[in-house]
């Protein structure tokens, strides 16, 4: 592995709340619902302060970078108050700077019992809001687990615009039990009519240890889901949507954020259960946080770091697993800026994608053709050595 250098790689950083009022039937993440049915006040200022001190032990990682994008994730992110994103950010900037144009994201559900009111959490810092809304369609709320309506959602969006947010993201599932076509694309539309600047649309699927997997709903058959897809993408595009990554639609720039990942940059990580991703002069490396809050809170955030090197023979799929992702893949260069590897190494699997037309002739470019995306877990299992 060649000499890398960790000042050509965008830093982004990752915070993940882990709190919801309640956890939903379908989702895997590390989400935990509140004790007692509500965040208090000093469990919020517990977390804070443990994030802050979690952010201390990072400070090597930026290796002199300044933070380009911020993405609050969870959980429910907007469950913390906006008065505490103002002490947080206040706080980490005094370690870190975040660049001038800084994108931050706050995911937020719809319903005012889950978050502050919108014009707050603009005011703190946060430019762009992705609003959990899943469906707009009642009956598919509660068969979801959402404690959230339909006209809670479309309140929700109406008062990030009037709040002033101009960066709207919402985020809409399909193939839901029980959906149809038609409703389907009535979500899609009711996003677009509504003012969404940027949709993430994508299926439901049945994840390990939730509680769909361990009592299973049915589900639209093949077919439908086919349709649905078909149309909904047929939908966006006419509305002046552009799919510039497997489930991302947008009317406006791409969330710099997510795209950081994609293009394999680096990210802080803190909260529980965050996982986060350097570069350093001798190789790449992950880590991780514990998963349980009360674990996070209870011990020094370094004692509880995981962290582990990717090896070279890893490394192909690493990179692949988020570049073929982006419908327009990335600049070939990229991976040797990224990786430390040079293209030789993604011989003779490259060469091979390219002559099944799986990945687009042009050995400038690491992309998948149109082919290779309806393929594509195909595609990337070529890459694991």
């Amino acid at each position: 592995m060649s000499n890398l250098n960790p000042a050509n790689v965008p830093l982004s950083l990752y915070i993940h709340m882990p709190w919801c009022v309640k956890k939903c039937p379908y989702c895997d993440f590390n989400s935990h619902a509140v004790p007692n049915g509500a965040l208090s006040s000093d469990l919020e200022q517990e977390y804070l302060k443990a994030l802050v001190e979690d952010f201390k032990t990072q400070i090597d990682f930026a290796q002199g970078r300044a933070i380009h994008s911020v993405f609050i994730g969870g959980g429910t992110p907007s469950l913390i108050s906006a008065k505490g994103y103002v002490w947080l950010f206040d706080q980490l900037k005094q370690y870190i700077p975040f660049q001038q144009a800084c994108e931050i994201t706050l995911e937020a559900n719809p319903g005012t019992v889950e978050h502050d009111p919108f014009a707050g959490y603009l005011v703190a810092g946060i430019n762009r809001l992705s609003i959990g809304v899943q469906s707009f369609n009642t009956e598919h709320l509660k068969r979801l687990g959402r404690i959230h309506n339909n006209d809670d959602a479309l309140q929700a969006i109406r008062l990030a615009k009037d709040a002033g947010f101009e960066r709207i993201n919402v985020d809409l599932m399909h193939g839901l039990p029980g959906q149809s076509l038609e409703q389907a694309l009535n979500d899609l539309k009711l996003a677009v009519e509504h003012g969404a600047t940027h949709i993430s649309w994508y299926q439901l699927t049945i994840e390990p240890n939730t509680v769909f997997f361990r009592t299973q709903p049915i589900l639209p058959t093949d077919d439908v889901l086919e349709e649905i897809q078909e149309q909904g993408e047929a939908y966006l595009k006419a509305s002046g949507f552009i799919n510039y990554e497997v489930s991302a639609w947008r009317k406006e720039k791409p969330s710099a954020h997510n795209l950081n990942y994609w293009q394999f940059g680096d990210y802080l990580a803190i909260g529980a259960g965050a996982h986060g991703k350097i570069t350093k002069p001798d190789g790449v490396y992950r880590f991780q946080k514990t998963r349980l809050p009360k674990d996070y809170l209870a011990h020094v955030p370094a004692e509880h770091l995981q962290f582990k090197k990717i090896e070279n023979a890893d490394m192909p799929f690493e990179f692949m697993m988020n570049a073929l992702r982006l419908n327009d893949g990335v600049n070939a260069q990229l991976y040797p800026e990224r990786t430390g590897l040079s293209l030789d190494s993604l011989e003779p699997v490259w060469t091979s994608l390219r002559e099944r037309k799986l990945m687009i002739n042009d050995v400038q470019s690491l992309a998948c053709t149109e082919q290779g995306h309806i393929f594509l877990n195909s595609v990337l299992e070529k890459f694991i050595r």
